[in-house]
């Protein structure tokens, strides 16, 4: 189907969002079987429930437009999973390079989060869609907050694949 005006095109990528937050929801509550810090565990566990709340802002947003909430098949989120996935695989004999393949992942996934949203934020405030915006400017800054944790947590991941590399060399 062609889109052809702002809304459609809005109501796309809310549902390509929607979709997105479901697929990087199930790939979240996998990972937390793989990961071996406390610090990756608590990130994913933060996560988790962020997530379910930003899929209830997501169907809250669909509701104010008098929509029933739709995913649509979001292509880029279902490569960051492959990838992500594919990456612990083949760290899977070495836990630090496990945990910090589960943390590069994420941070990907926040910041295409983050493109999405903004994107969105964008295209609501220009509709006039003030609640919509709202609700879409909370996921944002949970996203936000959770890319930033990650990077601070990043030298921490590296350091220890880093000591557990020199080990095994």
């Amino acid at each position: 189907m062609a889109i052809k005006t702002l809304e459609e095109k809005f109501i796309h990528s809310l549902g390509d969002i929607y979709d997105a937050e479901h697929r990087f929801l199930e790939a979240q509550q996998t990972l937390l079987e793989s990961a071996h810090s406390t610090t990756v565990t608590q990130l994913l566990n933060t996560h988790i429930g962020e997530t379910e709340q930003q899929i209830a802002n997501l169907e809250q947003v669909f509701g104010i437009m008098g929509l029933k909430a739709k995913r649509v098949a979001c292509d880029g989120a279902k490569g960051l999973v492959t990838e992500g996935n594919k990456l612990v695989k083949e760290t899977s004999d070495v836990p630090a390079l496990v945990d910090l393949a589960i943390a590069g992942g994420c941070s990907k996934v926040e910041h295409y989060e983050i493109a999405s949203y903004r994107g969105l934020i964008m295209g609501a405030e220009l509709m006039g869609q003030t609640e919509v915006a709202r609700l879409l400017s909370e996921n944002l800054r949970q996203e936000e907050n959770t890319a930033t944790t990650i990077e601070s947590n990043m030298p921490d991941l590296l350091t220890k694949a880093m000591k557990t590399a020199s080990k095994a060399a």
